[in-house]
């Protein structure tokens, strides 16, 4: 059985994701469709970076990964579909298909939309499902579309770096309101190097030790650990994190070159090592 993933900005609250539902069981009858996320904040493409490369990873080989995140941001006569690990993405050509691939996926493939498509969110995702059809039935991308001959390139959040610190910016916040910072496990043991360490956030916070769990302080009490994804969280066992320092994530406007600039102390999150 074909499965499809749907990650979006688009929510719960009105008809849409359910007609979205309802057109790739129309076309792609045998499908089981997937929910990822549909609270991805809109146009936070950090964070549905965040969302897909964290979940994308455990599904089978195969699997087709549709990410309607921020499908308008310029006119378009097509849409993407990309092979990359041996599972395949469909998006808008926005930027978030390098930033989810981590760089140029292995293929990429325009679907075409005729003249006569109707471009709102069903519309495209009619010429989705129809492609999904094909490519269910055996087809190769390569029979019903056509070698994209570039795409727009967008680089993921980076923390910045220096001898002795590493500074990350935040991703995304969840449900409980832990904070999840774009430093990977891997990151920060390579910048710490069996050195002392202390992450500092909101000037005057700071935590001098990681977590296993979120029980391993009080209740009441903020703590730092490495998420099931591998990301550095803020949270406060049995509290909300955000709310209770006046933490926030990354906004749209501050995806341009000088984005760093911007950023304020209620953004970052610095560890210092000595």
């Amino acid at each position: 059985m074909p499965i499809v993933t749907l990650t979006s900005d688009i929510g719960l609250q009105d008809y849409l994701t359910g007609a979205i539902k309802g057109l790739l069981l129309q076309h792609c009858p045998n499908a089981q469709v997937v929910d990822i996320s549909h609270h991805i904040s809109p146009f936070n493409l950090p964070q549905a970076t965040y969302i897909c490369r964290s979940a994308f990873r455990y599904y089978p080989k195969d699997t087709v990964h549709l990410v309607l995140n921020n499908l308008f941001d310029r006119k378009t006569d097509f849409i993407l579909l990309a092979r990359h690990q041996g599972q395949y993405i469909c998006c808008a050509d926005n930027g978030l298909l390098t930033m989810i691939a981590g760089g140029m996926p292995e293929e990429v493939y325009r679907i075409s939309l005729e003249s006569a498509e109707i471009r709102n969110t069903l519309g495209i995702v009619t010429v989705m499902a129809r492609a999904l059809a094909r490519l269910f039935g055996g087809e190769t991308p390569a029979q019903f579309g056509t070698p994209a001959p570039e795409i727009v390139v967008k680089n993921n959040l980076q923390p910045l770096t220096g001898e002795d610190y590493i500074e990350g910016q935040i991703l995304h916040i969840d449900n409980f309101e832990n904070v999840v910072v774009n430093i990977t496990r891997e990151q920060f043991h390579a910048q710490r190097n069996g050195r002392r360490f202390a992450i500092f956030f909101r000037r005057d916070e700071m935590i001098t030790q990681l977590s296993e769990t979120y029980a391993d302080v009080a209740e009441g009490q903020k703590l730092a650990l490495f998420n099931a994804a591998g990301y550095l969280e803020i949270a406060v066992n049995k509290g909300n994190a955000a709310g209770l320092f006046g933490l926030q994530g990354f906004r749209r406007d501050q995806l341009q070159q000088q984005a760093y600039q911007q950023l304020s102390f209620y953004q970052t999150v610095r560890i210092l090592f000595e």
